[in-house]
């Protein structure tokens, strides 16, 4: 199977396993900066799952919109471009793919390293780890990304070490829902593919933003799911990207890609 039907799986399971799975794992433990739990990003990986990764993906810099930051990702190169989904063993590999609305906030946060620098961050739903990487980049003082997959969790740590970066803290437990960090700055790209999760997004987000003044940034594409949700009355443009080619062909013709600030109004919704 071309990694066309990958992709198309992976865009399905976007709009719905991934935001089962979100839900399932709510109500944990309350996590916060200091003590949460995380997988720590400084021991060693597994060494088979270490090269499973490395002989399975690929090192790319071309074909997004941040080529200072090289990514192990799905390409052509690859046999799973190829192979029978089924056969990839660890799960579907969200991670493997580097999404429009993370691209956006990459790109944004590496050409304003203000944004970041000096300022505690959260990398919600981080994936292949690039937009914490970019805020590493460029003078996050404190860097935190968080995904359910742990197996992202270590593609994140091959991925610091392409691009000479000290590996930051990863939680892959669910935090939505969880006691309202005290970030500086919360940022998310493509994360409203499903309903649900984006309402727990809306509230979660919301309380962070009153408890703590965290500032948030979200990347999307213009996905329906993200532009009919009612946080789209809550957010103001910052910029717009247009996305490489590539990036448009494995998206089913989606041309750009925006960075939003999320600045809800004072009541609960």
């Amino acid at each position: 199977m071309a990694f066309r039907g990958w992709k198309w799986l992976l865009l399905l399971g976007r709009q719905n396993t991934p935001g089962k799975v979100w839900r399932s794992r709510r109500g944990g433990p309350s996590l916060c900066w200091k003590r949460c739990c995380h997988w720590s990003a400084g021991k060693s990986l597994d060494p088979e799952v270490r090269a499973f990764l490395e002989e399975n993906t690929a090192v790319t810099n071309s074909g997004h919109l941040t080529p200072e930051i090289r990514l192990r990702l799905l390409t052509p190169r690859c046999r799973f471009w190829r192979e029978k989904p089924d056969l990839w063993p660890y799960g579907d590999p969200f991670w493997a793919i580097y999404w429009p609305g993370g691209q956006a906030l990459s790109r944004y946060i590496l050409d304003n390293p203000h944004v970041v620098k000096g300022r505690s961050v959260l990398d919600l739903g981080s994936g292949c780890g690039a937009t914490a990487i970019a805020a590493v980049m460029s003078g996050a003082s404190q860097v935190l990304a968080n995904d359910i997959d742990p197996i992202a969790g270590m593609a994140m740590i091959l991925n610091c070490e392409l691009n000479h970066v000290n590996p930051f803290p990863i939680t892959i437990k669910n935090i939505i829902n969880s006691e309202a960090g005290n970030w500086d700055l919360i940022v998310l790209g493509d994360m409203f593919y499903d309903e649900q999760l984006a309402d727990g997004l809306h509230h979660w987000l919301q309380k962070c933003i009153r408890t703590h003044q965290t500032e948030v940034l979200i990347g999307d594409p213009g996905r329906h799911q993200f532009l009919s949700h009612r946080i789209r009355s809550q957010l103001h443009k910052v910029i717009e990207y247009s996305l490489p080619e590539s990036t448009r062909q494995e998206n089913y013709g989606l041309t750009s890609s925006i960075v939003w600030s999320y600045q809800p109004s004072n009541s609960l919704d």
